[in-house]
């Protein structure tokens, strides 16, 4: 390749690479519980409900950690949030193979691997598109986005086998290894943002003035982006979207679709390769949502999405896990191509907000509602399942919530004209 070829390739593009392959990491990470759920029930003795409370905990944490990770990464730059985010992640699973009650599973997976975790939620994504791209950034959201569905992917199946045939705490001693090793990675590869290299983002224009970046207390900073962001009707329409997002997604069919389908006799294995196949459906759908958050309105495009998941959520219950039938396959298509395609135009919609300044610290804030439903979901779906024997009831009120959310979307920005480019 000559030197003039290489001079083509923009440093936004190397970034964009190198927070995929973070937050595709991250999203192993997180996926572990998922896996662990039966395993530890069984390890221990502990209920069910016992070991979701701590990734209740996990999801909680990492949603509420999010904006003042987004204004740490403003104070303090974005490389050394990551590595002291990735050293905590591994530590705190490291930590739990040494665990024997259940409120050391809370304090290391919840408390511990949850800050971790947050700190390169999808904030992470939002400030790498902010500061890198003027163009392609829905693109580029998009396949940030569907990075977590790659994590997954990857991670799933690897995981549910480990502890399948090596124990749960192959799995703790795996993920602490991969977040450790991310470290120098970071290190070495990942920069700051384009004026660092003396550069301007990708496809900026002539007359480009870059935002000013913000250097006060990264707490205050966090609080009052809250307070100025809640004065207004829209924050509370996305933060409102987004928390059903969560309480649909990570909390619910993330964190028990695994074991939703070994009450019914499905392997583990199996079910959490389906759970990997959303995953591939995923980078699918989030990849076209990130190219037509560019071209179409967010708000129609939200609307879509959370429709079609309300009515795949209404179809699970009646799908039989026993085996691998077409509308089980069906129900992972469609909700694949669904899972987080929300992501690209809330993070657009954010923009609108408070302004390019503000806009990863207001999405931080509105990322945390999405977390908020996935700890509810997480804790809920398991306590209904308790009571009732199954997750059926758990699946039917999620999808009603999502179809509620398809109509408040449209309300964001109503009467006003919101420019996709």
């Amino acid at each position: 390749m000559s030197v003039s070829s290489r001079q083509k390739i923009h440093p936004a593009w190397i970034a964009a690479a190198i927070a995929f392959l973070t937050l595709a990491a991250a999203a192993g990470f997180r996926a572990a519980p998922s896996v662990l759920l039966v395993p530890l029930e069984d390890a221990f003795g502990w209920s069910r409900a016992t070991i979701s409370l701590a990734i209740s905990v996990n999801v909680l944490i990492y949603g509420f950690f999010s904006p003042f990770a987004a204004a740490l990464m403003e104070r303090f730059g974005i490389k050394k949030v990551i590595m002291i985010a990735l050293t905590v992640v591994g530590s705190g699973a490291f930590g739990t193979i040494f665990m024997n009650s259940p409120w050391q599973l809370v304090a290391l997976w919840g408390v511990v691997v949850g800050t971790g975790t947050g700190s390169m939620a999808l904030v992470f994504a939002a400030s790498i598109a902010n500061r890198w791209f003027i163009e392609k950034r829905g693109v580029v959201l998009g396949a940030l986005t569907a990075a977590g569905a790659t994590g997954q992917l990857v991670f799933l199946p690897g995981l549910s086998w480990l502890a399948t045939h090596h124990g749960w705490k192959s799995v703790s001693v795996t993920i602490a290894c991969a977040a450790w090793v991310m470290v120098p990675i970071i290190a070495i590869l990942l920069k700051e943002g384009p004026s660092k290299l003396g550069m301007t983002p990708y496809g900026a224009p002539k007359n480009y003035v870059e935002p000013i970046q913000i250097k006060r207390n990264a707490a205050k900073e966090a609080i009052s982006a809250l307070r100025e962001a809640s004065k207004l009707r829209d924050f509370w329409y996305l933060s409102g979207s987004f928390f059903v997002c969560g309480l649909s997604t990570s909390g619910l069919v993330g964190t028990h679709f695994i074991a939703a389908a070994h009450d019914h006799g499905m392997a583990e294995v199996t079910a959490a390769g389906l759970l990997a196949v959303v995953g591939v459906f995923d980078v699918i759908g989030t990849m076209a949502s990130g190219w037509l958050t560019d071209k179409v309105d967010p708000r129609k495009l939200l609307f879509f999405y959370y429709l079609v998941r309300g009515l795949s959520l209404f179809i699970l219950p009646a799908i039989l896990f026993q085996t691998v039938h077409p509308s089980t396959l069906v129900f992972v298509i469609f909700y694949g191509l669904d899972w987080v395609a929300t992501v690209p135009p809330t993070v657009v919609l954010c923009r609108t907000i408070l302004g390019p300044e503000r806009a990863t610290v207001v999405y931080g804030w509105v990322f945390a509602s999405h977390q908020i439903g996935g700890s509810i979901a997480a804790l809920g779906a398991a306590l209904l399942r308790v009571k009732f024997g199954n997750y059926s009831a758990a699946f039917y009120i999620s999808g009603l919530f999502c179809i509620i959310s398809s109509y408040v979307v449209l309300q964001i920005g109503k009467g006003k004209e919101i420019k996709v480019k």
